[in-house]
């Protein structure tokens, strides 16, 4: 045989084998000699090979610790080893500006935008079932529970606080306040909006996971300390007065309070964030359970007369320290599907596929 023909006969089989060595080492399938395809994918490529679109953040995967022993909130009991697929997850909560352009190029009408169905209540006059939604009003001494909240015909995301209103806010529209968190979001509006991103709504485990920032069983985002200045809370007595030490008496425009470990603003407080589970209390049935999705059906013990709620997360700037207090991402709370409110909103999540079956084999 030639001896240059035999050294590149040598020099191929060499680079054919460097070649597919590289291959595997950035997760390209190939066949080898009597042998399965194999795929590797090692975690260092992980963000290469599945980068997250524009204003999203990559969660790596992993265990933590979801819910709490601590809080006295039989909800969040007991905390439970879970483990998660690393996924994209929005930098902020969804804007004005971008549900407006969902808006423009779907012509979507929100629940909140649409006349209370006649089948659901029968018994009310047609004056009564005008579009419209709940608002927050600061109490005067004195005031029941909850009598706070009222009924607002108008409210919706683009009136947060209706057409016509008398209520502490500067403007009762959404003018100049595209970088604000949209709010008056029912269940159905938060999916519509996000099938048509390409996204999807996080399930209780991923959203609580990202919002921990690598503390894992920290009490808030940002370690064991409250404190007014990382994010946008209630100071002073709910619901009578509030001292607006953090810089805001109602909703700021995300990106306003630092961010967590994992650069997510706006996790604590704000605007309430809906997920896709459904709500029954404590997390047994999760234990050591990987990508868990909530329950079949929901349940609520104090409010059993409602079949179908959905877990919100993280808390609002309504919640202070002597009312509700939720602002901790082991923190939960029930949300019927057909109703928003001024402080409820969403952000979104985009599952990677392959990095799911990477970590779920």
């Amino acid at each position: 045989m030639n001896f240059n023909l035999f050294l590149l006969a040598v020099n191929t089989t060499v680079l054919k084998k460097s070649f597919l060595a590289l291959l595997l080492i950035i997760g390209v399938a190939m066949p080898t000699a009597g042998y399965a395809y194999a795929l590797i994918i090692p975690p260092a490529f992980a963000a290469t090979v599945n980068s997250c679109p524009l204003e999203m953040v990559m969660i790596p995967g992993g265990t933590f610790t979801m819910g709490s022993n601590n809080s006295g909130l039989i909800e969040e009991l007991s905390a439970q080893k879970v483990r998660v697929s690393s996924f994209c997850i929005d930098k902020y909560e969804v804007k004005n500006a971008q549900f407006a352009a969902f808006v423009k190029a779907t012509g979507y009408v929100t629940v909140a935008e649409r006349p209370l169905p006649k089948e659901q209540f029968p018994d009310l006059p047609d004056e009564q079932r005008l579009p419209g939604s709940l608002v927050f009003e600061i109490a005067k001494p004195g005031a029941k529970q909850l009598s706070w909240w009222h009924w607002q015909t108008g409210a919706n995301w683009r009136h947060p606080f209706g057409r016509e209103s008398a209520l502490a806010q500067p403007v009762a529209g959404i003018a100049h306040q595209d970088n604000y968190p949209v709010v008056h979001i029912a269940y159905e509006d938060a999916v519509a909006y996000a099938q048509w991103a390409g996204k999807s709504l996080p399930t209780e485990a991923q959203w609580e996971y990202a919002a921990r920032g690598g503390l894992d069983a920290a009490t808030y985002a940002w370690g064991n300390q409250y404190s007014e200045k990382k994010a946008n809370t209630w100071q002073g007595i709910f619901p009578f007065f509030n001292t607006k030490s953090d810089g805001y008496v109602g909703i700021a425009p995300v990106g306003s309070f630092p961010p967590n470990g994992y650069g997510l603003y706006d996790i604590t407080g704000n605007v309430w964030e809906l997920t896709s589970d459904w709500f029954s209390p404590g997390h047994n049935q999760k234990t050591h359970s990987v990508n868990p999705k909530g329950p079949e059906q929901s349940f609520d013990p104090n409010k059993p007369t409602e079949n179908a709620l959905h877990v919100i997360k993280g808390g609002s700037y309504l919640c202070a320290i002597n009312y509700c207090s939720r602002f901790r991402p082991a923190a939960r709370e029930s949300q019927a599907p057909d109703t928003g409110t001024t402080h409820i909103g969403f952000r979104l999540v985009k599952n990677l596929t392959i990095e799911r079956i990477k970590n779920e084999v």
